[in-house]
């Protein structure tokens, strides 16, 4: 069959399958284009850590198309291409590994996929390689880059604190962080099951909520799909909700540019019919410190080294460590390749190694924080009478909404003038609302600019 080649930096998952549908493409000739991008960009954005081997891929795309051609489609993305971050473990005999991004999982072996990337190939989605995690901007960055480079429609995420939302808002995203808690984790490296959770990452709304679906197994209503009806959107001052300069020091005149295009958004939406309160407040989440430290990186610290690392290791048949402390010596046992100069140091990783305080005591901490979160944030939805909140992506709402355990979701608003580098918003829902950021996003991208497509 002869196809028109499709614009892998602007076609998403849901422009293909209805290609798909309509017998205009096959699932194999979607990956070879893939594959021919990722050959003319990969050696230099490096954003893949373990690419699936291509005759196993073709060989489940054949399969897929067989299946397809037969009447027989597993989901709405049956057929498609989809990059997982190198946290979601993925059986051996796909030909991939998972190392979370460090050599000191070089050489593990697992005989199970993680749970999601099973429902994920239950559902016909076609894993064409895992991304890295070893970026600036974010753990997620190795899966926003291969979305926004045209190596995949799609993309799976993780964050604990800010690693979906950096990511995806500064490659000109939309994406989704469910709410903590929700989907079944079982062998995906997490940090904590504390702030961590997963999401999708996509080129379109419709592809954010078509994964959406897949992932929490249910369909949303389409009645009220790119309206403003039933969202009250408060919008906060991005004069005070932006990123600290000690984090990111800004490029001359690209703060000013970032608050003029964001409030340029404010108004194009109120002008659509959004009904919206600009500026709205909310509290700051200075939360529990102890002994001099902040709560949040205390429970991020003690789960990581407790929980989070000991479960993933536990997931594989096979593993080379077996601890966070097997982890430190590795590193500096192979400090060459893993610190290689400037980054020839590990002290957060050395700092978890001292975090031995009681369970009883973490959950204590665990219940303040949260409940400090989600009394900020509801102060905020009840005073202004609203239901979702916005902020720029470069700010400390994913702090808030990590702490609270709520769902976040990004949009893209424009980007820089010095560099071209995208940068977006980020909103917040209560917990299990994802419904309405879905159709905040869906209102939103049918008014907004077109997304920023990078220039490669």
């Amino acid at each position: 069959m002869s196809f028109k080649p499709f614009n892998v930096l602007t076609t998403n998952a849901v422009d293909l399958q209805r290609l798909l549908t309509s017998k205009q493409i096959t699932s194999i000739q979607i990956v070879q284009q893939y594959f021919d991008q990722i050959d003319r960009h990969e050696p230099f954005l490096n954003a893949l850590i373990s690419p699936a081997p291509r005759n196993k891929v073709l060989r489940v795309a054949a399969a897929l198309d067989e299946e397809r051609s037969n009447g027989s489609v597993r989901s709405p993305f049956h057929g498609i291409p989809i990059v997982l971050k190198d946290c979601f473990m993925t059986a051996s005999s796909l030909g991939m590994s998972t190392t979370a991004g460090s050599w000191a999982f070089v050489g593990a072996k697992a005989s199970k996929n993680s749970a999601i990337a099973q429902l994920l190939i239950d559902a016909g989605l076609i894993i064409i390689g895992k991304g890295n995690m070893t970026s600036p901007g974010g753990s997620s960055t190795g899966s926003a880059v291969a979305v926004a480079a045209g190596f995949s429609p799609l993309a799976m995420g993780s964050e604990t604190i800010g690693s979906i939302v950096t990511p995806s808002t500064r490659a000109g995203l939309y994406a989704l962080k469910i709410t903590t808690g929700v989907l079944d984790t079982t062998g995906v490296y997490t940090m904590t099951d504390f702030f961590d959770s997963v999401g999708p990452m996509a080129k379109s709304s419709a592809d954010v909520r078509t994964l959406t679906e897949i992932l929490l197994q249910r369909t949303f209503k389409r009645d009220k799909w790119g309206t403003w009806e039933g969202l009250s959107v408060g919008f906060l001052d991005p004069r005070e909700w932006k990123i600290a300069e000690t984090m990111c020091p800004q490029h001359e005149g690209t703060a000013e540019q970032m608050v003029e295009e964001y409030e340029a958004a404010v108004k194009l939406l109120q002008e659509n019919g959004c009904s919206l309160k600009y500026p709205v407040k909310v509290g700051d989440l200075d939360g529990t410190s102890v002994d001099g430290e902040r709560a949040t990186m205390r429970i991020a610290f003690w789960e990581f080294k407790n929980v989070g690392i000991r479960r993933f290791i536990d997931a594989f048949d096979e593993c080379p460590v077996r601890s966070a402390e097997d982890i430190v010596k590795f590193n500096k046992e192979n400090s060459d390749k893993a610190m290689p100069a400037p980054y020839t140091e590990q002290g957060d990783l050395e700092k978890t190694l001292t975090y031995n305080d009681e369970p009883e005591k973490l959950e204590a901490l665990r219940k303040d924080v949260r409940s400090a979160a989600q009394a900020i944030i509801h102060t905020a939805f009840n005073s202004q009478g609203v239901n979702l909140l916005v902020a720029p992506g470069d700010s400390s709402l994913c702090i808030h909404a990590a702490a609270a355990g709520y769902p976040i979701a990004t949009a893209p608003i424009g980007q820089l003038r010095y560099n071209g580098r995208p940068f977006g918003l980020c909103v917040l829902a209560r917990a299990n609302e994802e419904e309405l950021l879905l159709r905040f996003m869906a209102a939103y991208e049918a008014v907004a600019k077109p997304r920023p497509v990078p220039d490669l």
